[in-house]
């Protein structure tokens, strides 16, 4: 398992352009806002936090139909499907393979991005904290439409037609727990934790869904 991680991360380093793509995908769709909405600071500093997690959430659906279809272009799904190890944690690893090559450059560019929003530093903490814990069940989720479009020459707008209805629970709690930092009368913590429970239960959901689908296109 972690030769599989270390050599789909440096799959993704040498394909190019995957991660840049998607931090720059994550800035035109943040930087537009404020030409949008207006010159009000006070404005775009309360809706940074949810333009910062739709801006993540869409640019994380990029790359997400390329999961399992170059292993099954070069032939390495086969093996993958045939070793003894399960499939179920070789798909694990590969999501938490693709959330370090994909995700993290956009949780690790949310600070920068807040200038945007003119947010302050507790709101820019609180937004790069739930993207942390919220951006894994996206990449989750997105691998159960990865598997299930994996057979698709063209599965990449299927992925995120299939994707994006179920990424709506985390897009919710992730932007409610980063605005109610900011906010006395809300709490923090209990939209954080649910955001944590949906992780967690989609890191089990996910991958068996997405083996499932893997061991069904390839019968």
């Amino acid at each position: 398992m972690t030769a599989l991680l270390l050599r789909d991360l440096r799959l993704s380093i040498r394909s190019g352009g995957g991660a840049l793509i998607g931090v720059l995908f994550f800035m035109a769709v943040v930087a537009v806002i404020p030409f949008g909405v207006g010159p009000d600071l006070n404005l775009l500093s309360r809706i940074g936090p949810p333009i910062l997690w739709i801006g993540a959430l869409l640019a994380s659906l990029l790359g997400l139909d390329r999961l399992f279809q170059a292993d099954r272009e070069d032939g390495s799904l086969d093996l993958m499907l045939m070793q003894e190890t399960p499939l179920v944690m070789t798909v694990f690893v590969k999501c938490v393979a693709h959330w370090l090559s994909h995700s993290l450059p956009l949780v690790i560019a949310s600070p920068l991005l807040a200038l945007f929003m003119n947010m302050d530093a507790l709101s820019v903490g609180a937004t790069a904290l739930t993207l942390l814990v919220g951006t894994p069940a996206i990449t989750f989720i997105g691998a159960a439409g990865a598997a299930v479009a994996v057979s698709l020459p063209r599965g990449g707008l299927l992925v995120s037609i299939l994707v994006l209805p179920l990424t709506i629970p985390v897009l919710i709690f992730g932007a409610g727990a980063a605005y109610a930092a900011t906010q006395d009368p809300s709490p923090f913590l209990p939209p954080f934790l649910y955001l944590i429970a949906l992780t967690l239960i989609f890191a089990v959901i996910g991958p068996l869904a997405a083996a499932l689908a893997l061991r069904a296109s390839s019968d």
